[in-house]
């Protein structure tokens, strides 16, 4: 590693001052012209920016000090110096490298576009100007990454080749380790289910021989955060809507190879249904929504039924054109009787209909094809039944690899949609062929070329061919599944054979 990049310089604001080649005495010198000088990448703006003197000011030697701190302060340079001349200001820098390029190698379960993607988002990438800090940071960043996968005994080496025009590379070489096992996991706390029954909505185990394949047992932050959400799910879903979560503690070994989970739990009491209501702007009848609610008084409260209870209402609401409806359960918890009176307020927002429909990377299908399979109609309300029926629809042609389907709002309004359809063509043609023996009629051979979607139109033409010793047979077959705009289909089939009958 060049040791030039890590020198470390200690300024003292007396050692700045005295930089100044003329000497800036009590007297105010009037800054007529600044002028920067050693820029290669940064550009002049930004130093000026930096600068906490304009043109036209006066300054005096303390100011000095100040001007230098400000550009340190920056980050893009490694050196300054400040010249006075005939009443121009001169600050030549020498700035600091910049990152060309960050090379990772020797990660296996993590992606290498996954650690460069985590950097990103902390602000290390290429053109980053390079320093010290800015390494510790990408090891930090590593670090953490694989630790999140349970990789504690990662190992990192990074080493730091000065380029041409003031550049660095920056390439890191990994030892990943051996991920940590989970040694024992304890939940304290639980008194009404067994910890067996709570480990069965875990995705993580305990260390065991029927872990090897799954390796379940090995540690992820991930699917440990997944696991204490499907816990809380667990006793919410039964009625524990008091249920907390207190502290999760995750302790390793001294050779990082195991892991000790604790889970503290405050289970709560169970708490029924007392009463549920409607509330909010109805644009439907009520009749309509309380069969859609799937809630009875008495019951044990259960998160899951309310939820599925307010995604069926949005449904409705989305089915008659309100597409950006919202339904908000709101839970009137009774502590004394240990109740809960839930109440699903309605927003339906401003019915909405659709624009255009838009299809794209039908490269070879005629839109036509596409837009009879489409129910969701331009100009009518939208309706997701619809939108959803039509990609399925889509998917049962067998001409589309992917089908998908957008509904963007469309801009300046707050009642209009877009239905973008969005296909990925795939070859709708089959080539078969056989050959058999028969006694009667000896070696048979027998060839077919189908395609679904001749030349686009979605119609279908089939060719087959059969050879014996006794008949020679030619086929033609055509299906237009749309003859007629209500979806007749009408086709027809030319077959031609000869028989040798003397081979009988």
């Amino acid at each position: 590693m060049n040791n030039n990049y890590f020198s470390k310089t200690i300024v003292l604001c007396s050692f700045l001052a005295s930089l100044v080649a003329v000497n800036l005495s009590a007297a105010e010198l009037l800054i007529k012209d600044i002028r920067v000088e050693g820029l290669q990448r940064i550009s002049a703006g930004t130093v000026f920016n930096n600068l906490p003197v304009k043109i036209g000011q006066k300054v005096q030697s303390e100011d000095t000090a100040e001007i230098i701190k400000s550009l340190y302060k920056s980050g893009f340079f490694k050196d300054i110096k400040l010249e006075y001349e005939a009443d121009v200001l001169v600050v030549f820098v020498q700035e600091r490298p910049a990152i060309s390029e960050i090379e990772i190698k020797g990660n296996k379960s993590i992606e290498t576009e996954a650690l460069l993607a985590g950097l990103k988002e902390i602000g290390l990438a290429e053109g980053r100007t390079f320093n010290r800090s800015v390494l510790d940071k990408i090891e930090q960043e590593l670090r953490r990454q694989f630790f999140s996968e349970g990789k504690y005994a990662v190992e990192l080496t990074s080493t730091v080749t000065p380029l041409e025009r003031n550049r660095v590379a920056i390439r890191i070489s990994i030892i990943e380790g051996d991920s940590a096992k989970i040694k024992t996991i304890n939940i304290v706390g639980n008194k009404a289910f067994e910890e067996e029954e709570l480990f069965e909505q875990f995705k993580l185990g305990q260390a065991s021989w029927w872990n090897l394949l799954d390796q379940s047992d090995q540690y992820s932050r991930q699917k440990l955060a997944a696991d204490m959400e499907a816990l809380r799910s667990y006793y919410l879903n039964r009625g524990y809507i008091n249920f907390k979560i207190t502290s999760t503690q995750v302790s390793i070994s001294p050779d990082k190879k195991d892991i000790y989970i604790t889970i503290n739990i405050d289970e709560g009491e169970v708490f029924t249904i007392n009463d549920i209501k409607l509330a909010g702007d109805f644009v439907l009848a009520k009749e309509e929504f309380f069969p859609l609610i799937h809630l009875t008084r008495g019951m044990v409260f259960s998160r899951k039924d309310v939820v599925e209870s307010s995604d069926r209402i949005n449904k409705k609401l989305a089915d008659n054109g309100y597409a950006f409806a919202n339904v908000n359960s709101i839970p009137d918890i009774d502590e004394k009787e240990k109740s809960v009176a839930v109440t699903f307020y309605v927003d339906p927002g401003k019915r909405v209909y659709v624009r255009r429909v838009n299809i794209s990377g039908n490269d070879r299908t005629r839109d036509q094809v596409l837009r009879r399979e489409i129910r969701q109609m331009e100009s009518g309300w939208y309706a997701s039944e619809k939108v959803k029926g039509s990609r399925e629809r889509l998917q049962r042609l067998g001409y589309f690899e992917d089908v998908t389907i957008e509904t963007p709002a469309v801009p300046g309004t707050t009642d209009q949609v877009d239905v973008d359809v969005k296909v990925k063509e795939k070859s709708s043609g089959a080539l078969l062929a056989g050959i058999g023996y028969s006694q009667s009629q000896g070696i048979v051979f027998n060839t077919s070329v189908t395609e679904k979607n001749f030349f686009g139109t979605g119609k279908q033409v089939t060719l087959a061919f059969d050879n014996s010793e006794v008949n020679t047979q030619y086929q033609l077959s055509y299906l237009n599944p749309y003859y007629t705009i209500d979806g007749v289909s009408r086709g027809f089939n030319i077959e031609y054979r000869e028989t040798d009958y003397d081979e009988l």
